[in-house]
């Protein structure tokens, strides 16, 4: 049976989103081949337990978790969010593994933030996936941190044509929202001078480890009504007992701070990964929290770690040691976020 996940509003539009979602790069083989069928079925034990909404991206795996989050959506009441920015042309790249998919689908992507391309990449996701809608587009790896000094000119092309092509999409109702999905929040930032945005998701940079967005893009998301979906909530590995952090080797002040974060949540006895699931959902602006889940034993971590209590002193040790920003909200109770209503 369904698990009712608390839900919450996209912006202002009618579209709401479980506060626990379910990110679907590692099915597309995220550094690590994924067999079809347990990536089936894990999809369909976190629909079951609540995780309806899904995120995918025409990269992951050059369309591979498309294909895969399609047949497992087709027939199933789901909210749904794919990327537009690379279309996938047909050909192997031998650059595959090196860019993380080590056993992709047979083509390979080509970057194109223009209006035509944001066209022609939704309606190529909707044939991958098989599905007649899809609910939330984002802008896919728009700034520095993938383009390096070609960021301007992409990002130029995104403005001036891309963002058009969106909104159109979104005025005719193909999608209900649109959005970025980066890595980054300064491009975010850049972008609320560009249009009408519903939605961020921001991987990896407001997290148990991180939360330097709390000084300038979240205020302004509440002041714009624009939401926030929280991927990569344990940094790519590190806040779950990993070694990796922004999808590299972690620097030693990384694994040092790590360290002691784990140190305060074991005082508590609260496990690393249950802080860092939670931590997000606090701030009036997030909407969802994304794991990347890659097999059912991930996928039932996940469901405990947010279903763990937490005591509210836990909180304010990490602010008296200057592990958390001092003005970050925090869960109120002891009671987990995933189970007490939406705000």
């Amino acid at each position: 049976m369904t698990v009712a996940f608390p839900t919450r509003r996209v912006g202002q539009t009618s579209l709401r989103l479980p506060v626990l979602g379910f990110g679907t790069a590692p099915l597309g083989g995220m550094f690590q081949a994924v067999d079809g069928t347990e990536g089936a079925a894990t999809l369909a034990q976190a629909l079951d337990a609540g995780m309806t909404y899904v995120d995918t991206a025409p990269f992951y795996g050059f369309g591979l978790s498309e294909r895969r989050v399609g047949d497992g959506l087709r027939g199933q009441s789901h909210v749904l969010s794919t990327k537009v920015g690379r279309l996938l042309a047909p050909g192997m790249t031998p650059a595959a593994a090196a860019m993380g998919w080590p056993e992709p689908l047979p083509f390979h992507p080509v970057f194109d933030y223009s209006y035509d391309a944001i066209m022609r990449s939704f309606e190529a996701s909707l044939h991958r996936l098989g599905l007649e809608k899809i609910d939330i587009l984002y802008v896919h790896d728009i700034g520095e941190v993938t383009h390096g000094e070609n960021a301007q000119k992409h990002f130029r092309e995104m403005a001036q044509g891309g963002y058009r092509a969106l909104d159109e999409l979104r005025r005719a109702g193909h999608v209900t929202a649109i959005g970025l999905g980066v890595n980054e929040a300064q491009v975010c930032l850049d972008a609320l001078n560009v249009g009408d945005w519903d939605i961020f998701l921001l991987a990896g940079r407001y997290t148990l480890l991180e939360q330097d967005p709390l000084d300038d893009l979240l205020p302004q998301c509440v002041e714009r009504s624009i939401s926030l979906v929280i991927g990569g909530p344990f940094n790519s590995g590190i806040l779950v007992g990993g070694d990796t952090w922004n999808y590299d080797a972690a620097p030693d002040t990384v694994r040092a701070k790590v360290r002691r974060l784990e140190a305060v949540c074991g005082e508590y006895g609260v496990p690393l990964p249950a802080a860092a699931l939670q931590f997000p959902l606090a701030h009036e602006a997030v909407t969802s929290v994304l794991p990347g889940l890659r097999n059912r034993q991930e996928l039932a971590d996940a469901l405990a770690w947010a279903k763990h209590p937490i005591p509210p002193q836990l909180w304010q040790t990490l602010k008296d040691q200057g592990l958390l920003h001092p003005n970050a909200p925090t869960p109120p109770s002891s009671s987990s976020p995933y189970l007490s209503p939406a705000p």
